[in-house]
């Protein structure tokens, strides 16, 4: 049933678009034509997409990691804890000693 409200959009968009330009020649009524048919066809898509089921679960593959305020990476954490970390991500700040002398730099 969705596609057919979807396919009677996309020919009643032709058909306004044939009836607009009437009176022109064909070049202008070819294009009244698909412009009218790109807007019904939307159109059709939206209405045809309306008591859809959404998708209640993500499909496989897609991993998509959420950042909750106050983890340390978002800018807004940066710029709140300039003074901690000098700019550096949260607990990632390099220390202030040497790895191999162990003197202080």
């Amino acid at each position: 049933m969705r596609k057919v409200v979807f396919f009677s959009f996309i020919l009643l968009g032709g058909c306004a678009g044939y009836v607009w330009g009437l009176r022109d020649d064909w070049p202008t009524r070819l294009v009244m034509m698909g412009v009218c048919v790109l807007f019904s066809g939307a159109v059709g898509a939206a209405l045809a997409s309306i008591g859809k089921a959404a998708r209640s679960e993500p499909w496989e593959g897609q991993h998509i990691i959420k950042l909750r305020a106050g983890s340390g990476v978002r800018s807004e954490d940066l710029v709140a804890n300039y003074w901690r970390d000098e700019g550096y991500p949260a607990f990632n700040k390099p220390t202030e000693y040497e790895h191999v002398s162990g003197k202080k730099t």
